[in-house]
């Protein structure tokens, strides 16, 4: 497969695994396109993302378009002669131009079982909505977002323990398996194409932003406990305990006792924190005041006066 043109297309973690699969395998990658630089910190330095980095690395070239659906951009990536596009979470809508480019098509690996959890965030969504199982999905990409013929599907179950970000790594690991056990099929024309069915009804999972982690306390517990995974390590799950951001890294339900309203901080009789939510009661296991590391519950209570029947919000 030496001789197969790989053009990858990819920005987060998740990509990075795919693309180290595809490096792995053998494959000539003639050229990387991922996300500009984005400034971090207090300093605003620009920061490479994790593909970057690998394709650096490597001393692969690579390409960051501000919009990859510019002329200029589309001819840059035919000029890397891609005989195919394999692209996982990039970040952009790729058009028609640049689909048509390469002669195996493009090839997407979408971290969900299709036509499930079309979109941005198929990870956290997959967790909000309780599921007990997710996988990957490499598929052939059209002009619709994740409406593309479907090549191969694995699946990954969800723990009750799984936050967003260790989906994440299962899901990368298994989509880089999976892409690379695809990909032979593909270029020796033995894949089967299976069109996805018709989902008019089916919605689009959105891109994540930070204020969607703010915790509603009229909620039940259990969908709290759950966006408290889900959201995990961005843009987690947060609240406020006397004016200052409070984040909630783990928690769980527990036995409901008392009576108070919705994010009314109480103790039980073993002296464990819990808050009461529209249903049920969310037991606090690590949490982050603002200025302060990340610890447990415990550590938070012995240098922080928390005093029952205070509400947080």
């Amino acid at each position: 497969m030496s001789d197969t043109k790989v053009v990858f297309m990819g920005t987060p973690e998740l990509a990075a695994e795919v693309l180290r699969a595809i490096l792995d395998a053998g494959y000539r990658v003639t050229g990387v396109v991922t996300q500009p630089d984005r400034a971090k910190g207090r300093k605003k330095t620009p920061v490479m993302c994790p593909v970057k980095e690998l394709a650096v690395s490597e001393g692969l070239r690579v390409f960051q378009p501000q919009k990859v659906r510019l002329p200029e951009a589309v001819e840059e990536v035919r000029s890397m002669e891609p005989d195919v596009i394999v692209v996982a979470a990039f970040g952009q809508i790729l058009p028609k131009e640049l689909l048509d480019i390469p002669r195996y098509g493009c090839i997407n690996v979408h971290a969900s079982l299709l036509p499930e959890y079309r979109g941005a965030a198929p990870i956290q969504q997959a967790i909000l909505d309780g599921r007990e199982e997710t996988g990957v999905t490499i598929m052939r990409m059209d002009e619709g977002l994740d409406t593309g013929d479907m090549i191969a599907k694995t699946t990954v179950p969800i723990s009750e323990e799984d936050t967003g970000g260790s989906l994440t790594e299962k899901l990368a690991k298994a989509g880089a398996e999976l892409l690379v056990e695809t990909l032979p099929l593909i270029i020796n024309g033995d894949a089967v194409y299976t069109p996805q069915p018709a989902c008019p009804d089916m919605p689009y999972v959105r891109t994540i932003k930070k204020e969607q982690g703010r915790i509603d306390w009229t909620q039940d517990a259990a969908s709290i406990c759950r966006k408290v995974r889900a959201y995990s390590p961005w843009p987690s799950a947060f609240t406020e305990i006397d004016g200052k951001s409070f984040k909630i890294w783990r928690a769980h339900t527990g036995q409901t006792f008392g009576e108070g309203a919705p994010g009314e901080i109480a103790f039980d009789a073993d002296g464990h924190m819990a808050v009461r939510t529209g249903e049920g009661m969310l037991y606090l296991d690590e949490v982050q005041i603002a200025g302060k590391l990340r610890m447990p519950v415990s550590d938070f209570l012995r240098g922080y006066r928390v005093t029952p029947g205070s509400r947080l919000g």
